[in-house]
C-alpha cells in the first residue's frame, strides 16, 4: 500500500519514507505495469489520435502539439494514420484505436471527407476534432478566415490595386477558408479578386504558379496559402529576374521554421499549434470526466518579415 501511496503522488506518505521508496524502485528499475493497473481502475491513460498519413508542416505540428499537451497529463499517445480521408478510413481507424481500449480520441480532421465522415462517428467514446467537425463533435481550430484576412489587409495597405492568391487543394477546410478570407477581404475593400492560382502545397506547386504568376502585368501583392508553395514562388520570382519585396510582396502562412531563413525572410501567418494541441486535450479531457464541452477557435498572428518590407 505504501508503495502504491508513492507511484501515484498521495500525500499520506512521510517524506522519509516516500525518499526510501523511491530509491527502491530506481534500484530495482521497478516501472508500473499498465496492462494491470487498467484491470483495476478500468482506465488505461492512454488516448488516440487519427490523422492523415502525411508530412505535412501542419497535420504534423498538430500531431506533435497533441502529444506534448497529453504528456504532461500523465497520458500515452497511440496514432493511427489513414491514406485516405473517407469514411471507411476513418471509421476503421476509430474502430482500432477503440479495441486497444482508449480513453478517448482526436481526429485531425482539415480535410473535407474527413470532416464529413465524423457524421456517423460511434457514440461512447470521447472524441474531438481538430480542424473540423459536424455538430455535436467537439472540435478545435485556428481562425484560418482571419489569417488570411490580416494577410491580404496587410498587402493592401502598401497601396497594392489587388493582391494575388496561391490557394492549396480546394478538397482542405484550410485552404477552403484561406481562400474565402482572401476574397471576402478583397471585396470588403472594392476591390474585384483576380484569378486564383491553384497549388496543392508543395514548393513544386508554388514555384508553377510563380512562373504563371510572373507573366502578369502590374503583378505587386501575392498571399500564399502555405509557406511550402512559398518557397517554390520565390525561386520562380528569382529566375523571372523579380525582386522580393522591391517588385512583389508575398505573405505566406504557418510560419514554418525554416520561414525567417527564406531569401527574403518570409512574411507569414502564425499558427499556435501548442496551443492548439493544449486546448485540445482540454476538450477531451472535459469529455472523459463528463462534460459536453463546445468548439473552440484559435486566433492566427500575422508575422513580418522582409518579403513585405516597403519597397
Amino acid at each position: 500500500m505504501t508503495v502504491s501511496r508513492v507511484i501515484n503522488d498521495s500525500e499520506l506518505v512521510r517524506p522519509a519514507t516516500r525518499e526510501r521508496v523511491r530509491a527502491a524502485i530506481d534500484s530495482l528499475g521497478y516501472r508500473p505495469n499498465t496492462a494491470a493497473r487498467a484491470l483495476v481502475t478500468g482506465r488505461t491513460g492512454t488516448l488516440g489520435v487519427v490523422t492523415m498519413d502525411s508530412t505535412l508542416y501542419g497535420p504534423a505540428s498538430t500531431l506533435y502539439g497533441i502529444e506534448c499537451a497529453a504528456r504532461e497529463a500523465g497520458f500515452a499517445i497511440t496514432v493511427s494514420s489513414v491514406s485516405k480521408p473517407d469514411g471507411a478510413s476513418i471509421a476503421e481507424a476509430v474502430e482500432s484505436l477503440q479495441r486497444q481500449a482508449v480513453e478517448g480520441i482526436v481526429v485531425i480532421a482539415p480535410h473535407v471527407a474527413t470532416a464529413e465522415a465524423l457524421k456517423f462517428a460511434p457514440q461512447g467514446i470521447p472524441l474531438v476534432a481538430v480542424g473540423g467537425a459536424p455538430p455535436p463533435i467537439p472540435a478545435i481550430s485556428v481562425d484560418q478566415y482571419d489569417g488570411a484576412r490580416l494577410a491580404t489587409e496587410h498587402l493592401l495597405s502598401f497601396g497594392h490595386k489587388t493582391v494575388w492568391h496561391v490557394s492549396g487543394p480546394s478538397d482542405w477546410l484550410d485552404a477552403s477558408e484561406r481562400e474565402r478570407g482572401w476574397r471576402e477581404t478583397l471585396k470588403a475593400h472594392g476591390v474585384r479578386p483576380p484569378r486564383l492560382a491553384k497549388g496543392d502545397w508543395s514548393p513544386l506547386s508554388g514555384y508553377e504558379a510563380g512562373k504563371s504568376l510572373a507573366k502578369e502585368a502590374g503583378l505587386g501583392a501575392v498571399f500564399v496559402a502555405n509557406d511550402q508553395m512559398a518557397l517554390g514562388l520565390l525561386r520562380a520570382f528569382a529566375e523571372a529576374g523579380i525582386s522580393v519585396p522591391g517588385d512583389v510582396q508575398v505573405v505566406g502562412f504557418d510560419d514554418v521554421p525554416e520561414a525567417e531563413f527564406f531569401n527574403p525572410p518570409l512574411t507569414t501567418v502564425r499558427q499556435d499549434f501548442n496551443e492548439v494541441g493544449r486546448r485540445t486535450f482540454g476538450l477531451l479531457s472535459e469529455q472523459m470526466n463528463g462534460g459536453q464541452p463546445g468548439s473552440e477557435q484559435i486566433a492566427a498572428t500575422l508575422i513580418v518579415r522582409q518579403s513585405t518590407q516597403p519597397g
